[in-house]
């Protein structure tokens, strides 16, 4: 199984890369974890933010892998708590069917794209910087493996 995490944005801060990078090197071979930029719009000062979202939505799309199980991060989503991230990771493991996990960029993701998705869920009620998604994003990835292995990992 895959999961695929298709992230708006490009040059990370190094910082963020590596911690990516060590959440994901941690994942067993059967279950890659893999995190993909994709290209951003430019904003300018009187930049169309609705038609620069729909581009940057078309894009993901266009990256999600054909079958996928799709979930967007939205403020607007469910809040789940870590047992539940752990039962859901379960559930992927069980199914094998490939996930893609999306992630908007500063404006977030334009509705059909969230209305495409099999899932939409939130990190937090707080906003945090784009970077820091991608960060937490892979430990709790991790950390839900973890406790579906009973690794000590968790506790």
């Amino acid at each position: 199984m895959k999961i695929q995490v298709l992230a708006i944005g490009q040059k990370m801060p190094d910082w963020v890369q590596q911690a990516v990078d060590e959440y994901t090197k941690r994942m067993p071979p059967h279950l890659h974890v893999e995190f993909r930029e994709v290209a951003a719009e430019h904003r300018g000062k009187n930049a169309d933010l609705k038609r620069i979202m729909e581009r940057e939505g078309e894009r993901l799309l266009l990256a999600t892998p054909k079958g996928a199980y799709t979930v967007a991060l939205d403020r607007s989503g469910k809040q789940l708590g870590t047992l539940d991230w752990a039962e859901q990771m379960k559930d992927w493991l069980s199914g094998g069917r490939d996930i893609a996990i999306m992630i908007g960029g500063p404006d977030g993701l334009p509705a059909d794209v969230l209305q495409r998705c099999d899932a939409i869920w939130s990190l937090s009620r707080l906003t945090f910087a784009h970077p820091l998604v991608r960060v937490l994003l892979a430990e709790q990835l991790y950390r839900a493996w973890s406790i579906t292995e009973n690794h000590p990992y968790h506790r």
